[in-house]
């Protein structure tokens, strides 16, 4: 058992009987007597804990991984818990960066830039434990009135929860304030963000290109969906097997998911020709297929802006996903889904919530008349583009569709033309 004795001046002084029948004080302080008594009841469980050599209580553990520097290291120094400092925010973060050896330089910016935004809020010199689930949700708050996108928010938030993690798997601290429902952190599809880029828009563009480097850039985008710049430079000329009309794709944001360092691509009939230009134009023994825009700090946005510009054409957001996003709702109108998500390198799931569009052409096919005999069918096609309505209880088989399309956002209209040159 423990006691609690107030003297003259009001200062508290907690006695107790350790595990090895050693009398001891923790002095309090001028603390609130209910304060003190909570105290009190922690210090008789981690005694009791200590002498039945059991683990110490859950609401123990968490009382203990939220008390300040001072108390805790009153605890210690009487032996209850461990001399172990208190680990600040600004502290753990940098080292769990710098420790992150398997992660991309570009991955390390990301998180520097998320303990920036933490740190502007809230005080890295705190230790990990003092943050509670309401500073947690107080932070989320205060990005919504910095005035960041939601898929932003969620973003930052889902790696903040990953530092926090990692300091529970170090036992650092007991439970992460950011892993609660109120903190969502999975990314959704953005449709104010997304617009879909017809071919009569990409071949404008593709005129207005400076040189046949840029074209194959554009080209490999927009008709083979590689994702810009990381598997565009990554390509080789013995990547590409010309005989079998196929490309091999390396692909460093999914390497380190097992079997998907590498894709195979169809080398499809609109890129093929800005294939064998960049081809014929390369020197002898030259390796890479993207040569002269390589450097790092290139900025390929930028100049495809004055490329869009100099053709136009009115820009659409997120210039460069929106054209892979593209050429993957064409492919889906073709072929089956799960052949699309292979040659786009990702899964089906991701490409129904991030890439996949509804275009003008799908607006106008569902108002056409259908035909008085329908051939029979075994259910829908995999790839849902062809999926006609079932008034008759009965659907068309799949096919290559027409369609007409837009620019931005999907009100303008285009000439039609046809996507069976995938």
């Amino acid at each position: 058992m423990a006691s609690i004795s107030t003297d003259k001046n009001g200062l508290r002084c907690l006695r107790f009987v350790d595990s090895t029948g050693i009398r001891k004080a923790i002095y309090l302080g001028k603390m609130p007597k209910r304060q003190a008594d909570q105290v009190k009841m922690h210090v008789e469980k981690l005694v009791s804990s200590a002498i039945s050599r059991c683990a110490v209580a859950d609401e123990t553990s968490k009382w203990v991984s939220s008390i300040d520097d001072v108390l805790r290291k009153k605890l210690a120094r009487v032996g209850l818990i461990s001399s172990r400092e208190s680990t600040t925010i600004e502290a753990f973060i940098s080292s769990y960066i710098d420790g992150r050896h398997d992660a991309k330089t570009g991955t390390k910016v990301n998180w520097r830039k998320v303990k920036r935004q933490l740190l502007e809020y809230i005080d890295g010199s705190r230790s990990l434990a003092s943050i509670s689930k309401s500073e947690a949700k107080d932070f989320r708050q205060h990005l919504i009135a910095e005035g960041y996108a939601e898929n932003t928010i969620r973003k930052v938030c889902s790696v903040v929860r990953q530092f926090f993690t990692d300091a529970v798997e170090r036992e650092l601290i007991v439970e992460n304030p950011f892993n609660q429902r109120s903190i969502p952190t999975s990314t959704g599809g953005n449709p104010d963000r997304q617009a879909y880029v017809s071919v009569e828009t990409a071949e404008s563009v593709l005129n207005a290109c400076p040189d046949s480097q840029w074209r194959l850039l554009f080209a490999l985008s927009r008709y083979a969906g590689l994702r810009c710049p990381s598997e565009h430079l990554a390509l080789r000329w013995s990547d590409v097997n010309w005989e079998r009309n196929r490309m091999t794709v390396r692909s460093c944001k999914t390497e380190h998911h097992e079997g998907k360092s590498q894709r195979v691509v169809p080398i499809f009939a609109r890129l093929r020709p800005f294939l064998e230009a960049a081809f014929d134009e390369a020197e002898p023994g030259t390796e890479y297929v993207i040569t002269r825009y390589r450097d790092t700090n290139t900025n390929l946005r930028t100049q495809l802006l004055r490329i869009i510009n100099r053709a136009g054409v009115k820009a659409w957001p997120r210039l460069f996903n929106n054209l892979r996003a593209s050429c993957e709702t064409d492919l889906a109108k073709c072929h089956p889904i799960k052949a699309v998500c292979d040659w786009i390198g990702h899964s089906v799931k991701v490409a129904h919530q991030h890439y996949l569009q509804t275009t003008e052409s799908d607006f106008e096919l569902a108002v056409k008349p259908l035909p008085e005999s329908m051939p029979d069918s075994d259910g829908i096609h995999p790839s849902g583009a062809d999926i006609v309505s079932a008034r008759h209880e009965k659907t068309l088989k799949p096919r290559c569709l027409p369609s007409k399309t837009v620019t931005e956002a999907g009100l303008e209209p285009a000439r039609p033309f046809r996507v069976s040159g995938f």
